[in-house]
């Protein structure tokens, strides 16, 4: 894949209420659900019926979506959070997708530079984001665009992120 742009393309905030923005929210999460990086299993038909209500629900949710044309190619969800130490919003970039198809074409960091702006009019002091140590080309983004490791001392080494399933 080239390092260009997509000369078609179009980047803008999901409108959860919008039928072509809810349609591509769902494909593209469940591209993502069945890439490996994204677990290897598509979406169960709950979460494909159900997400964007859900999101739609929640003001503290927000969603970046990308198009070539009219297909739908990427996507960012995000959820507000607090920063304790900053006494401020904080936004995690919790999804982030691009199809294959569009990799390696700055959708990813465009989309991001939108996450970006809408987290400073939220007031937002950080983004934040999960990454897999094997995903090298999606880390290389983060890193080109400003993400880094999060740590508070050196001695004590980076955060790690850390989930526990509840029934």
């Amino acid at each position: 894949m080239t390092d260009t742009a997509a000369p078609d393309l179009r980047i803008c905030r999901a409108d959860y209420h919008h039928s072509v923005h809810a349609d591509a929210l769902v494909f593209l999460l469940d591209a993502y659900a069945r890439d490996t990086a994204g677990g290897g299993k598509p979406l169960s038909e709950f979460v494909k019926t159900h997400l964007v209500e859900e999101l739609a629900a929640r003001p503290q949710a927000f969603s970046v979506l990308a198009f070539d044309g009219a297909q739908p190619v990427g996507l960012v969800n995000c959820i507000e959070g607090f920063s304790t130490f900053a006494c401020r919003p904080l936004v995690n970039a919790h999804d982030v997708v691009v199809l294959a198809s569009h990799r390696g074409r700055r959708v990813g960091a465009q989309m991001l530079a939108l996450v970006g702006e809408i987290a400073r009019e939220r007031g937002a002091c950080k983004l934040t984001l999960e990454v897999l140590q094997g995903n090298r080309s999606a880390i290389t983004l983060y890193e080109r665009i400003g993400f880094a490791g999060y740590q508070l001392d050196p001695a004590l080494g980076q955060a790690q992120f850390l989930q526990k399933w509840l029934a």
